[in-house]
């Protein structure tokens, strides 16, 4: 066992897995609520893809293009040079920190009611909070822009705000895992996609910028490699190439969960499930986008 945190290894990297799967709809549910949009094209941004990229990457500064595409990883180039660094003369990285806060309270508010301000609520936000301040810095740029924001004081937006940090922390780990791994963003994307987990391939091209000609040369190169079939499905190796490129992104996310421990964990784990689920029965996330049910 983990010394002092009743949690054996192999045991936090699948907690580390599925607390993430319950609690990432909390965060992400707000890229598809209309609430972004338009508190969002308040401040001048235009609606669209404009608004993901600045409100996510706000927190880095008014960084360049290729930053944000560095580290949003599978979002073609072309598209974020579309955006940024243009948005940042639309309105400033700080004015659209703090939209982004509201827009989380806001879209919290509508998806789960009452929940918001149920003792739960305020449980799961202690627990993710406490999570999250076990996650470092270290070779994790878009998750320590965001660890220097202030935290909020209402109960569920800094529920929203642990766990976007403990999502970008991991999600720093995962682009390491793919680098590490020799998978390009667009490889990550279609590999991601052939599992039958991720995005249903049109929502994957555009939603991330990616044309059919752009995505069948990399599909190419993948069965070139052996990684895909002649159908497009995953190999024998390209199966093993997703399993250890999730088992070193869940290897570097257990620092949240050592903190935590097993039966603490199990709770945020339960608490989130409970919220995430609420969220998607209200509607969180359109039909037609994902392969497989959010939460």
């Amino acid at each position: 066992m983990w010394e002092g945190t009743g949690v054996e290894s192999e045991e936090a990297r699948a907690l580390a897995h599925r607390c993430h799967r319950v609690l990432d709809p909390l965060h992400s549910m707000i890229y598809f609520a209309p609430e972004a949009e338009e508190l969002l094209s308040g401040l001048g941004l235009r609606r669209g893809r404009m608004a993901y990229f600045a409100s996510r990457s706000a927190p880095m500064g008014p960084v360049s293009a290729g930053t944000v595409a560095a580290t949003f990883y599978n979002f073609n180039p072309a598209l974020v040079a579309k955006h940024i660094p243009l948005a940042w003369t639309l309105a400033s990285p700080a004015q659209i920190v703090e939209t982004r806060f509201a827009v989380a309270d806001a879209v919290m508010r509508r998806l789960l009611g009452e929940a918001v301000s149920s003792d739960e609520t305020a449980e799961a936000a202690s627990l993710a909070r406490e999570a999250s301040e076990a996650c470092t810095g270290d070779g994790r740029p878009l998750y320590a822009a965001h660890a220097e924001l202030a935290w909020p004081s209402e109960p569920h937006v800094v529920l929203w705000h642990a766990i976007t940090l403990l999502r970008e922390y991991r999600g720093d780990g995962h682009i390491a895992a793919l680098v590490g791994h020799g998978v390009s963003g667009l490889g990550a994307l279609i590999t991601h996609t052939a599992t039958g987990k991720g995005f249903l391939p049109s929502a994957a091209k555009a939603t991330r910028g990616w044309s059919d000609e752009e995505w069948d040369a990399e599909s190419d190169h993948l069965k070139a490699e052996g990684v895909l079939d002649a159908d497009g499905a995953l190999t024998e190796q390209g199966l093993a190439l997703r399993e250890s490129i999730e088992t070193q992104t869940n290897a570097s996310a257990v620092a949240p969960w050592r903190r935590l421990g097993a039966d603490r964990a199990a709770r945020l784990h339960e608490l989130g499930r409970t919220l995430s689920r609420a969220a998607v029965a209200a509607g969180a996330f359109p039909s037609g986008v994902f392969a497989a049910p959010r939460a």
